[in-house]
Parts: structure tokens; sequence; C-alpha cells
């Protein structure tokens, strides 16, 4: 924990059951996490998923969040929330019942076996960049060095 506040950006994401009772389900509980305030939340969109594995549509939303706690403690309980809600160790570009990325911490570069901060492939992600533009658009990406706004652009004209 540490005593600083932080604004994180997350993505969070649902492709079984009902999907936007499960996106809020989630923000709830983001919610009810001591140290947590939920500040924004972008409206959720329906997108493909990624990868060759056959699933349903996924739905996804951008939500900005004010904390205490670090990186490392987000992820975990990030984790708890998936594993609670039912998703289950299925590998990468599988369905799932919830998804929470942490996409921005503040304008910080980590990068650790387990966490890697910003979100390595956020800039490529047309779900992301469109929930972000809508809640951050003037937030600039700490290694790109654009806006949200012009990433999301980017992205939409397929010139990234």
């Amino acid at each position: 924990m540490q005593s600083d506040m932080a604004t994180v950006y997350l993505g969070i994401g649902s492709n079984i059951g009902n999907k936007e009772a499960n996106c809020e389900e989630a923000i709830c509980r983001l919610s009810g996490i001591a140290g947590i305030q939920v500040i924004a939340r972008s409206g959720f969109y329906l997108t493909k998923p990624a990868g060759d594995v056959p699933q349903e549509d996924f739905l996804n939303g951008a939500v900005k969040i004010d904390t205490t706690l670090l990186p490392e403690d987000c992820l975990r309980l990030f984790k708890d929330i998936e594993k609670d809600m039912g998703r289950e160790e299925t590998g990468r570009n599988h369905p799932r019942i919830m998804d929470i990325d942490i996409l921005l911490y503040d304008d910080m570069i980590l990068k650790k076996d387990n966490l890697m901060i910003p979100h390595p492939r956020m800039h490529e992600r047309y779900f992301v960049l469109r929930g972000l533009a809508e809640i951050a658009p003037g937030i600039v990406h700490p290694v790109f060095g654009k806006t949200m706004r012009e990433m999301y652009e980017t992205v939409v004209s397929g010139k990234f």
C-alpha cells in the first residue's frame, strides 16, 4: 500500500453469460475495495475476440479509478475478483466471464514477469482505446507520447 493517490485506467470485458451484468458486477466489486474509488467509466462496446479460439463476442469498457494501492496489489485484487466471479484459467484469448486489465497507472512504466504497465497491447486494441478515448481523451501514453484520442483515431484509421 502507498499513501499517495494514483490514477489508474482499467480495461474490463466479458464474453460468457450476461456480459453486461458481469461488467456491472465487476465495477461494483471494484467500488467495494478499500483504497479504490471508481471515478469514471466508459460505455460498453461489443467487440470481436482476438485469436483463433471460437467464442462469443466480448463486451468491453474502460474504468478510471483513483487508488492508494500499489500496482502489484491492484493486480492481485483484480485477479481475485475475476476468480470470484467464476473465471477459469484457460489461457490467452479464451472465453472468460471477467477480464480486468491494468492499462495505465499514472505515467508509470513497469516491466515484470506478471505485470507490464502500460498494457503491452493496448495501443493495438480498438476496444481498449475506444473506452479510453471516451473517458480520458487527453491522457498521454507514457511510451508512445500520444493521447488516447490520437491512438484511438490511429487504430480506427488502420495506420498503427
